[in-house]
């Protein structure tokens, strides 16, 4: 008896319309050849990763088609894309395990069930992990922003931009694309700041807006 290939969703998110999730849907689709998988669906969004579980449109949709028996596996880019709430990784990923889906996530090539439909403890603990790096990387990220401007202000440095000036963080970032570019990626902040020869500072606003 010939088994037919395992459907899947390929779920991708970036958090504004200035980003790109091309990226993310050819690696993915690329593993899934390599499968032997068959896409049903790719789900697109774009929201920001710390949204409330009620405005994730995507996870929803994969919701469906893993209640409707439609879809077997789910693959992600890497967890962060998927959220930066712990509460809505664990919830989704819990809610797929309820109907036998498996989440794989391509940065670390691990899934949550294995292959006898048990769950994977090693992605238990990894998924525990990454869901928290990826919750306290916006937070770092803004408190060292922070603490450079207290620092600077207590060195009498004037701060803000020349009055009648706006720069919102969607024009941020389309200012700086090489810098977006080059943190998409996965420079570090002091390389991109190197390469785009742009200051460190204007790097970390660049990531803070993408990762907002």
């Amino acid at each position: 008896m010939k088994i037919g290939k395992a459907p899947v969703a390929i779920l991708v998110r970036v958090s504004t319309v200035r980003q790109e999730t091309a990226r993310q849907v050819s690696e993915l689709q690329a593993y899934a050849e390599s499968k032997e998988y068959e896409v049903v669906a790719i789900c697109h969004e774009t929201v920001s990763g710390t949204a409330e579980d009620g405005e994730r449109h995507g996870l929803r949709r994969v919701e469906e088609l893993a209640r409707d028996g439609k879809i077997k596996k789910v693959l992600v880019h890497e967890i962060s894309r998927l959220a930066r709430r712990n509460s809505v990784a664990h919830r989704f990923v819990e809610t797929l395990e309820d109907y036998g889906v498996s989440l794989y996530w391509h940065a670390q090539a691990i899934e949550t069930l294995l292959p006898n439909g048990k769950r994977n403890p090693a992605a238990g603990i990894m998924l525990a992990l990454l869901a928290e790096m990826a919750r306290n990387e916006t937070e770092t990220l803004r408190e060292r922003i922070k603490s450079g401007l207290s620092a600077a202000r207590r060195k009498g440095v004037r701060l803000g931009r020349p009055k009648g000036t706006i720069l919102d963080r969607k024009a941020l970032v389309q200012k700086h694309k090489d810098i977006w570019r080059l943190l998409k990626a996965g420079h570090s902040i002091r390389n991109a700041a190197k390469i785009a020869s742009k200051g460190v500072s204007t790097v970390q606003r660049v990531k803070l807006a993408l990762a907002a």
